[in-house]
């Protein structure tokens, strides 16, 4: 970032505080309805679209979920096209530059979330799916810009004071086209839209390497744990933990989250503590201890304890550890195996919410080989999860980094 300057005072309300230093003129504050021509959409059900080969038309329906990128190339493979007979009446078909918001989310942070289309490819698309299509008709912006400028934070403040409703907040193009957007030169928006898309498509590829080494690693396991039979339970070689909180010691509060493994309860639960004042009754963990909640494993959340020495977690999970004759590091990964979420299936119970006791834990069948087996098939897997954990946290530093920039080169 050698090449931007800061005005960290902002003393000038008509320019960002960070952007590139050849361009010093102030940036113009325009209605969003000074920008934008909107048109409406026709969502389609799923039965209306073709996802198989075959005889398809050449029009493809768009459809906006929230999380998106805000910048989208289209490649052919992810749009369904429309069956013929069911192309929506009163459609307007998109270009590059046209921008589609959601009208609609749980969640105030995504409520007109916005992609821009770029590199349609000649592709005949609409938008659809509870979508509000615009265009600028009027040539003011540059392709690109505009789905950062809807992204950044100081639009999306705006969107947040005027979204409608309480379980689901909702804006109309009428409330959208109120809003304020701030323009440059378009040479000045084709430069930010030129860095941001460089850094989205970084995070892309990012992201796409963890997925493999992600598959990698699933694929490595299934080899390594299923190549005998079993030759023994679960509970043979391992021990439930129960001790107490009794001296009411000062240890983090940890909880198990299905991504994360065991990381402190005040992350888990951001806006709110969920802790016991009192906290004496609650179970005291140590290095390469196991937890899991019985009501929640069926979604993962079974874990070892690498990140702490020690901690207290929530009286409701099981805790134990391994014997001396099962490394932590290969029953880790036996956790992770197809194997072993189609036993821990066979043995949940109730009705509403599916449990896993400790009985049904222990009974689970697993191979376990000599030590010296385990110990290289431990370290194998090991490593290669600590280089997706590696590339993760790269890959949260380039969101953060994107994130800086949305709220740093925008008014």
């Amino acid at each position: 970032m050698n090449d931007m300057t800061t005005d960290k005072q902002n003393k000038r309300p008509n320019v960002p505080p960070l952007r590139f230093p050849e361009f010093t003129e102030p940036w113009e504050r325009n209605k969003v309805s000074d920008i934008l021509d909107f048109y409406s959409t026709n969502s389609l059900s799923w039965e209306q679209l073709e996802f198989a080969n075959g005889d398809l038309r050449n029009l493809h329906y768009g459809m906006i979920h929230v999380g998106l990128p805000t910048l989208v190339d289209l490649a052919k493979d992810e749009l369904p096209n429309i069956k013929q007979g069911n192309v929506p009446r009163n459609y307007e078909l998109c270009i590059d530059g046209d921008v589609a918001f959601a009208d609609a989310s749980e969640d105030t942070n995504d409520v007109a979330k916005a992609i821009e289309l770029i590199n349609t490819n000649g592709q005949q698309v609409v938008f659809g799916l509870h979508t509000i299509h615009g265009r600028d008709n009027k040539g003011l912006t540059a392709i690109g810009f505009k789905g950062y400028a809807f992204a950044s934070k100081i639009f999306h403040d705006q969107i947040k004071r005027i979204a409608q409703g309480t379980k689901i907040f909702s804006i109309s193009s009428k409330n959208f086209a109120e809003c304020y957007i701030g323009l440059p030169t378009l040479q000045e928006q084709r430069k930010i839209a030129h860095l941001l898309s460089i850094i989205d498509r970084r995070i892309a590829v990012q992201n796409k390497l963890i997925e493999d080494l992600q598959q990698l690693k699933s694929a490595l396991v299934e080899r390594l744990y299923c190549q005998h039979n079993p030759n023994c339970r679960i509970g043979d070689l391992v021990v439930q933990v129960s001790k107490r909180n009794r001296g009411d010691n000062v240890y983090s509060v940890l909880s198990v989250n299905n991504r994360l493994g065991f990381i402190e309860q005040s992350e888990q639960f951001e806006d709110r503590s969920v802790a016991s004042d009192d906290t004496s009754n609650y179970k005291v963990v140590s290095r390469d201890d196991f937890a899991y909640n019985p009501a929640r494993v069926n979604v993962g959340s079974i874990a070892r304890l690498t990140s702490f020495e020690n901690g207290i977690v929530s009286p409701m999970y099981i805790c134990f550890h391994s014997k001396k004759q099962l490394l932590p590091q290969y029953l880790e990964h036996f956790f992770d195996t197809h194997y072993f979420y189609y036993e821990m299936h066979k043995r949940l119970e109730g009705s509403v919410r599916l449990c896993l006791s400790w009985e049904g834990l222990c009974n689970i069948p697993i191979t376990v080989p000599p030590m010296e087996r385990q110990e290289k098939i431990g370290k194998r897997i090991s490593g290669l999860a600590d280089k997706i954990t590696l590339e993760v946290s790269l890959l949260n530093l380039l969101k953060t980094q994107k994130q800086y920039l949305l709220q740093a080169m925008f008014i």
